[in-house]
């Protein structure tokens, strides 16, 4: 492929033959395209446009009670999903607050994905919810857990001619609940400055699993196994919860930027910690929550 090429892709064997002569792939655009805009990364010499390949779109349900969603799916149409809504709720909660209106109506999961922020809403989420990628070239095609995905700040282990095309979700399974939050200084076009997800099962007034992860507190998303061990087997009462917490916080690295100190993170860390876990549990006993 030339230098200063555009392609547009209509199948995914196209897309991925226009990887291999170094194009870069371009959906929404809205991480891209921003970013080039306001000078932080230059745009590609040469890109491929993958918003008319039909087999990336879409959110369809699989053995077991799972989900398969493709990597054009929009942070709106996650939102939106009824099964989202009622069994993958952290997610929904995610989608629901990434960027603005404009953002989620064009911004993917795919490209939320490859941008590989340490700060991107849906990563907590799908690494707790346990789901996975399929990365495709011209070689073929492999499956990859979301926390293999993540190299660091913009970074993934993807290879320059793989194409994301889906994200699978297993079933959460019964008594279970979740939940993403974040400390954000506004509702609209923020990042998180803090984020927590949470996903719990409990049977017989006991937590019997619990999935524990910290956004933009860390060079990537990652879970806490010690804020997990904290809940599994407790009541998931108000102890419970603030162990938990404290857990997610001491294993929080946060860096001081402008728009917040590393202490300030680390101490609110364990504040939007305890909010989330506390979410996922009552949400796991059955209760509503927006």
């Amino acid at each position: 492929m030339t230098a200063n090429a555009f392609v547009v892709a209509t199948t995914v064997d196209e897309a991925v033959h226009a990887l291999a002569a170094g194009a870069r792939p371009v959906a929404g655009g809205t991480d891209l395209v921003v970013a080039s805009r306001q000078g932080k990364v230059p745009l590609p010499d040469s890109l491929v446009a993958i918003h008319r390949v039909e087999e990336l779109r879409g959110i369809t349900p699989t053995d077991g009670g799972g989900l398969r969603i493709g990597a054009l799916a929009t942070h709106e149409e996650l939102v939106l999903h009824p099964v989202i809504r009622e069994r993958f709720t952290a997610l929904a909660d995610a989608s629901a607050i990434v960027g603005s209106h404009a953002t989620r109506a064009q911004g993917t999961i795919g490209g939320n994905l490859m941008n590989a922020s340490p700060a991107m809403e849906t990563g907590g989420p799908l690494v707790c919810l346990d789901a996975t990628v399929t990365l495709c070239s011209e070689e073929g095609s492999r499956s990859l857990a979301v926390p293999d995905l993540l190299a660091g700040p913009g970074e993934t282990t993807a290879d320059p001619g793989e194409l994301l095309a889906f994200v699978d979700l297993p079933s959460p399974g019964e008594r279970a609940g979740s939940c993403y939050l974040r400390l954000e200084y506004r509702r609209q076009m923020e990042i998180a400055v803090v984020g927590a997800t949470a996903v719990v099962r409990a049977a017989g007034g006991r937590v019997t699993d619990a999935r524990i992860a910290i956004t933009a507190l860390a060079p990537t998303i990652r879970r806490v196994p010690e804020a997990e061990a904290a809940l599994v087997g407790s009541d998931g009462g108000r102890d419970a919860a603030e162990r938990a917490a404290q857990a997610a916080a001491a294993a929080a690295a946060p860096i001081s930027d402008v728009r917040a100190s590393a202490d300030y993170r680390r101490a609110m860390a364990a504040v939007i910690a305890r909010r989330t876990v506390e979410a996922a549990l009552a949400r796991a006993r059955g209760e509503s929550i927006p």
